[in-house]
């Protein structure tokens, strides 16, 4: 029988999100932590810790980067894949979501691809968050995705190119084709790299 993993969206989707549900569905920590410490990556740390959401009891993923580094490239990214060592299924998948991210990102600012800044996308806690999703599929040995309806919010978000309202522009375009609703909660509910997991990875 196939394992199939079902995200119910009402409250959006991010990266972290992703991840915590995933350990919350029986995912190995540190196994997790042993996949990631492949990258080549440091200054960063990874936490969790148990929450109450809404009086029920989840896990709490975040990724602590240490560090202050400059601006990435998709070039750069793919790199740190490739010379990590992961399976090469999830280094494929890895590539193809920061390409999602990439392509959004040089669409909306008609710029080329090569010519992209990662900004808040390129810090440590997306590549993370990126490869952390996709190692903890692996784990769980899911071989379907499904989502429901992505929630994104509403209201404005503000970042380093100004105030855009919900969803962001890039999340927008990541977003094209995917069935999305909006309500009155005032927040961004959906990130780009939660959006780009969810367009790679689900099958519907």
């Amino acid at each position: 029988m196939s394992k199939i993993a079902y995200f119910d969206c009402f409250s959006g989707i991010s990266g972290d999100m992703i991840i915590g549900a995933l350990l919350d569905a029986g995912a190995d920590f540190h196994t997790l932590q042993s996949e990631l410490a492949k990258l080549d990556l440091s200054d960063y740390e990874l936490k969790t810790r148990r929450v109450s959401k809404q009086h029920l009891a989840a896990t709490k993923f975040d990724v602590v980067d240490k560090g202050r580094r400059g601006y990435r490239h998709l070039k750069d990214l793919v790199a740190i894949v490739e010379k990590s060592g992961l399976a090469p299924d999830i280094q494929e998948r890895a590539k193809s979501i920061f390409l999602r991210i990439a392509t959004a990102e040089a669409k909306i600012h008609g710029q080329p691809l090569e010519k992209v800044h990662f900004h808040e996308i390129g810090a440590v806690d997306t590549i993370v968050d990126v490869v952390g999703a996709l190692v903890c599929l692996k784990l769980l040995e899911i071989e379907q995705v499904f989502c429901s309806k992505l929630n994104v919010g509403s209201g404005f978000v503000e970042f380093s190119h100004g105030k855009f309202p919900v969803p962001a522009p890039a999340t927008a375009e990541i977003l094209k084709g995917v069935p999305t609703y909006s309500t009155d909660v005032q927040a961004e509910l959906v990130t780009p790299t939660g959006a780009a997991i969810i367009a790679e990875v689900a099958a519907g």
